[in-house]
């Protein structure tokens, strides 16, 4: 009786999880500019720098590399391979991810990268910015690869040093990645003529 009844106030509580993913994802659907198509997480891999998932959608559903995946907390990564059915999609938490990312409360630009651990790190932000922890921080309207507005996560951290010129903002991820089940897939595709200058004009490395 005991194991029926705890079973049952599992089953029940899960049902309530789920319930309450689904209101924020449909919420998320309803007030975004652009088509969203829902996806189930299929598959996740950790390569100690490249982190990836597998979502349940592809190129049937319209789904095409460089798309925003984003979930009801905020910003998930982006689409770097598609097949018919499904898609695999890079993390923010991995090293070739880079995303133009603005302070909510004061409008100070960056780049946001991950350079290992738990959190992003926003670079080339002058000593002199205006951040501070608790600040927000989402995409910006200069990213050709994602709108603008999408949350990104929450500043823990400012650090600073004698000798440098900029510092560096520890931001705490908002998408919780171990235990993101469900996203979207954002029908965005960048601006291929904006993209072909960018790197007309970006020096060689």
């Amino acid at each position: 009786m005991n194991v029926n009844l705890t079973d049952e106030v599992s089953r029940l509580r899960e049902a309530r999880l789920e319930d309450i993913r689904l209101r924020a994802m449909l919420g998320l659907r309803e007030s975004a500019k652009n088509s969203l198509v829902a996806a189930d997480v299929v598959a996740k891999s950790s390569h100690l720098l490249r982190n990836t998932i597998t979502l349940n959608v592809g190129e049937s559903d319209g789904i095409k590399p460089d798309m925003p995946i984003i979930s009801e907390s905020g910003l998930v990564g982006k689409v770097i391979v598609t097949s018919s059915h499904y898609c695999m999609g890079q993390l923010m938490l991995n090293r070739d991810f880079r995303a133009s990312a603005k302070v909510e409360r004061s409008r100070v630009d960056g780049i946001v990268a991950w350079e290992g651990g738990e959190n992003l790190v926003m670079k080339n932000v002058p000593k002199k910015q205006d951040v501070v922890a608790g600040d927000i921080v989402m995409t910006s309207e200069y990213s050709n690869v994602f709108p603008p507005r999408i949350k990104i996560g929450m500043v823990v951290n400012v650090e600073e040093r004698p000798t440098m010129l900029f510092k560096d903002i520890i931001i705490q991820p908002s998408v919780d990645f171990t235990r993101l089940e469900q996203a979207f897939v954002v029908l965005h595709t960048p601006d291929t003529s904006r993209t072909s200058l960018d790197k007309k004009f970006t020096p060689a490395k």
